[in-house]
């Protein structure tokens, strides 16, 4: 079992009373919650630090933060991956592996994300210090969840499932399109259809006939644009107006951009799930920012487009 991990070695003195003919299940959910228990230990460290702010510089209190909001997408990540993996002793559905697969693998990158905003606020200081590793530790941790549920959970082979809510042929759906050249279709009502052709009737078409057998189901659609001829002038108003903790059976909200240059920070709360967002292409929808580390933002908050 351990062997399919990047470290072994790490993973045999990880997991109780190891034995290679164990239960491959029982270890992925052990190492899942046992994941889920260490971040939560990091953010209460990341409190106590944050707790002397006064005795810190800007920009650490600024990295601190940005370590402790990514640090709890962690505990909501694994909380949701451990969810699902305590429903079944069974390989999952292609689709629901796929999105436990990205939530493990999100929190890998979460964690590269604060170790590298602490770097850039100072060369030496003792958080920063106090911090790594821990960091260290636990991405060690992280990688052997995620190596161990891609070995168990995970189908052998990838196959498109016909039950899936998002990605399906029903002959209900009215509607079917096709982004570009047969590679993404839409199914969509008639309402959401006249929406998405008003806004490109002086346009090429993006959403043109498929014959194709997959869709992606849209709940609902809108449109931003500067000239006031859209349902939204910017970019955050029309992710404030989705829905909040959407089942992904309603199909994705979509927020189509028109061509414009918008000087906004995109911000996409963690309760606004199954958002598509399509613009108008390279050079012609744009959403731009002045932040920069130099005027002491992280490198994580100065993104103009981010989920948080």
């Amino acid at each position: 079992m351990c062997q399919s991990t990047p470290d072994p070695k790490y993973c045999r003195s990880l997991l109780p009373m190891y034995n290679a003919s164990a239960d491959g299940y029982f270890y992925g959910r052990y190492t899942v919650r046992k994941s889920l228990s260490q971040s939560q230990k990091f953010l209460q460290l990341v409190n106590k630090y944050l707790a002397r702010r006064s005795s810190l510089t800007a920009s650490a209190v600024r990295a601190l933060e940005d370590c402790h909001f990514l640090g709890s997408l962690n505990m909501d990540f694994l909380s949701t991956s451990f969810r699902t993996m305590n429903s079944t002793s069974n390989t999952l559905p292609q689709l629901t592996a796929d999105d436990i697969q990205t939530l493990l693998s999100a929190i890998l990158t979460n964690v590269e994300t604060c170790v590298d905003g602490l770097q850039e606020a100072s060369s030496a200081w003792s958080v920063k210090n106090g911090l790594t590793v821990p960091l260290s530790n636990d991405t060690k941790l992280y990688s052997t969840s995620l190596a161990l549920f891609n070995k168990v959970w995970v189908p052998k082979k990838k196959k498109t499932s016909a039950s899936s809510s998002l990605w399906r042929t029903s002959a209900t759906l009215t509607n079917r399109f096709a982004l570009g050249h047969g590679r993404l279709s839409f199914s969509m009502s008639e309402r959401a259809r006249a929406v998405f052709d008003s806004a490109r009737a002086k346009q090429r078409r993006l959403l043109q006939t498929d014959d194709g057998t997959n869709s992606v189901v849209v709940s609902d659609i809108v449109v931003v644009s500067q000239n006031g001829t859209g349902n939204f002038s910017t970019i955050n108003d029309a992710i404030s107006a989705a829905p909040n903790n959407s089942a992904g059976t309603d199909g994705y909200f979509v927020i189509y951009v028109t061509a414009g240059v918008y000087e906004e920070y995109v911000s996409i709360a963690k309760n606004k799930k199954y958002l598509m967002m399509i613009g108008d292409g390279i050079n012609q929808t744009i959403i731009t920012g002045n932040r920069s580390v130099v005027d002491g933002w992280t490198t994580f908050n100065s993104a103009t487009f981010g989920k948080f």
